[in-house]
């Protein structure tokens, strides 16, 4: 059993989905957990529910991550709070998915405030917050090495995500702090209901996957908690694949 009693997380765009998942399991296994979250305030206020419900530690904290005073606001009130940070998750995903003729400026700045830049300034304010041990995992998909119709902003934000663990993996490591990545396969989430072909993209994925089956947030969740454990200390930098095997068809 991973025992993370005492710890403080960090779970952003932790309201619905993936990052609902990753919320309860650390709550689980008895890190005290801070959900972000900017809209779902219903869903958010659900996932807190249901922590507590199960005996768990939660607080609820909305802050938009693509507004730089609104993280402020954020850590502001964790210093307040807590006397410290040890576990952050870098969930919060937006985008828009069109085709290359119907991309604006805006949503290119939008796709890579939201999942690229926001994990840099999450990282910088976040880390004086920890101690050596201390985690930082950033949720990346499939989209960062495969092209997907209508998610070229997307997908292009996610490869820069990957890429900026790996840089801030060499300044964090000698703090004795870890990053990673965690790329999931095709997991049906609510973002996935947005997607004109989510019927094709699913039947795939269930095609490709040598598994056989879709991935779930329970099982990206699951992957979370083994990098945060004393276990996974020297797994540093590193995009881990969450996807049944789908991405070996190359």
């Amino acid at each position: 059993m991973i025992d993370l009693h005492g710890k403080v997380a960090l779970v952003t765009g932790g309201s619905r989905g993936i990052g609902r998942a990753i919320v309860l399991e650390l709550a689980r296994h008895g890190a005290e957990v801070i959900v972000n979250y900017v809209r779902h305030h219903t869903s958010a206020r659900e996932t807190v529910d249901a922590v507590r419900a199960e005996g768990g530690k939660c607080h609820l904290i909305k802050a938009n991550l693509a507004d730089a005073d609104s993280m402020a606001n954020m850590f502001a009130e964790i210093k307040e709070r807590y006397s410290h940070l040890d576990i952050l998750i870098s969930n919060a995903a937006s985008g828009v998915l069109k085709p290359m003729e119907e991309l604006k400026v805006k949503h290119w700045d939008w796709a890579m405030g939201i999942n690229a830049r926001a994990l840099l300034f999450l990282a910088q304010q976040g880390a004086p917050l920890m101690v050596p041990g201390g985690r930082i995992i950033a949720v990346s998909s499939i989209g960062a090495i495969r092209a997907i119709p209508n998610y070229t902003v997307v997908g292009a934000s996610k490869a820069a995500l990957e890429s900026l663990v790996r840089h801030l993996a060499v300044e964090l490591g000698p703090r004795g702090i870890t990053i990673n990545t965690i790329s999931a396969g095709v997991v049906d989430t609510d973002a996935l209901k947005k997607f004109p072909n989510r019927d094709e993209l699913i039947r795939a994925s269930m095609e490709r996957t040598p598994l056989g089956r879709m991935t779930t947030p329970e099982d990206v969740a699951d992957v979370v908690i083994l990098l945060c454990s004393k276990r996974a200390g020297m797994i540093h930098g590193q995009v881990i694949l969450v996807d049944g095997g789908y991405a070996i068809h190359g």
